[in-house]
């Protein structure tokens, strides 16, 4: 059988069925369970596990101590943090079987996730959201916007560079970083240009 077109190193498991990109890494006691998908040029680092139902977009950057359940979804180049949490069941009990209630959570292209958040399950993070650090997630939450704090509430916009956004009165901000420039219309944040 010829090597596959991604790494896996030694200790960790990726099941027959699983279908994973070229150029994808897979550090340390990480498990890849059938009928996973997982795109290209994707890091998974130590201690992740990504369930048969999970489907993981390329250039995402999975950190440490991640499980990846069944039903959550994540777009191209979503960064998850260490030790963040997914949720698939809303209210779980040991002795009760929810499998068939699993809610879907989906995490859209560019979002960041920071250490030790938690995304209660059937919420989406829009484009290039960022979720502080510690953060509790249980409403969506839109596109470029920042949330911190249990439960997690809005306090600001960021661009797609991963900047903090300042916008003045027209309701126009530039990202520090890159110029690049957004609009604030009716509540919501998008770059210049794009309808």
């Amino acid at each position: 059988m010829p090597d596959p077109d991604y790494f896996v190193h030694e200790s960790s498991y990726v099941d027959e069925g699983a279908r994973v990109g070229r150029g994808t890494k897979i550090w340390h006691f990480s498990h890849v369970l059938a009928g996973a998908e997982i795109g290209e040029n994707v890091s998974i680092g130590q201690n992740v596990n990504v369930g048969g139902g999970a489907k993981i977009g390329s250039g995402c950057k999975i950190q440490n101590n991640v499980s990846i359940y069944d039903r959550v979804e994540l777009e191209d180049e979503v960064f998850c943090g260490p030790s963040m949490v997914f949720t698939n069941v809303y209210n779980p009990r040991a002795f009760v079987s929810r499998k068939h209630e699993y809610r879907a959570t989906r995490v859209r292209r560019g979002a960041t996730i920071g250490a030790n958040a938690t995304v209660v399950c059937g919420v989406t993070l829009g484009r290039y959201a960022f979720v502080a650090a510690g953060a509790v997630v249980r409403e969506d939450v839109p596109d470029f916007a920042l949330v911190a704090g249990v439960p997690a509430r809005q306090i600001g916009w960021m661009s797609r560079h991963g900047d903090r956004l300042e916008f003045d009165d027209t309701g126009r901000a530039t990202c520090p970083a890159t110029g690049e420039a957004y609009v604030l219309e009716d509540g919501l944040c998008r770059e210049a240009g794009q309808a």
